[in-house]
């Protein structure tokens, strides 16, 4: 991948990871309900699922998912059914009045398992392997792990606005009810995300 390559790729990447979408959403209201620092993992967790399945999309498995119609559309059905149990999820996350402990935050597990029923997460990463791999004659292996690398390094710092702003909302939102419209407003964002895919 040449240097120009690189920087193209790496835009594309920045712009993919911090417009709105179910991993954005789902870091907002984990920075909203733990704070920056337990929700670290969470992001940790985004960028690790992504970058994997930017890998084997890089690699060729990509190409062989979007090609089966069947595929993607069971895929876009589960993922349509999990954003809407975590749309839920988020909505109805208890608040805290200061005195409580805080809930337990998506980890870096689920936050991981999240993309991969994410169709957004597919659409981005197919897009960017169609429009940016390089098709010189480095050995595919390299030549995936050098776009995942590129990938994540734009998309984690992107994914870290969206962990930060909702730990500020924290710090704003310090009253319950507030906290409450807050995660419903987020749930109602994230179960929204789901008719774009459904169309």
């Amino acid at each position: 991948m040449s240097l120009e390559q690189a920087a193209a790729f790496f835009v594309f990447a920045l712009v993919a990871a911090i417009t709105p979408g179910p991993s954005n959403v789902l870091l907002t209201a984990t920075g909203m309900q733990v704070g920056f620092l337990r929700g670290l993992p969470c992001l940790f967790g985004i960028g690790a699922g992504m970058g994997s399945m930017m890998f084997l999309a890089a690699y060729g498995f990509g190409a062989l998912v979007l090609q089966q119609p069947q595929a993607m559309q069971i895929l876009r059905w589960l993922g349509a059914a999990f954003l809407l149990w975590l749309a839920w999820k988020i909505a109805s996350a208890p608040v805290s009045d200061g005195k409580a402990e805080a809930p337990r935050p998506t980890g870096f597990v689920g936050a991981a398992l999240l993309q991969w029923v994410n169709p957004k997460a597919w659409l981005v990463a197919a897009g960017a392997v169609a429009t940016y791999l390089p098709g010189e004659a480095e050995s595919a292996l390299l030549r995936a792990a050098i776009f995942t690398l590129v990938f994540v390094s734009a998309a984690l710092p992107s994914s870290l606005v969206w962990l930060a702003f909702g730990a500020v909302a924290q710090r704003l939102l310090r009253d319950p009810r507030r906290q409450r419209g807050f995660n419903i407003a987020m749930g109602l964002a994230l179960a929204a995300s789901v008719a774009m895919i459904l169309r």
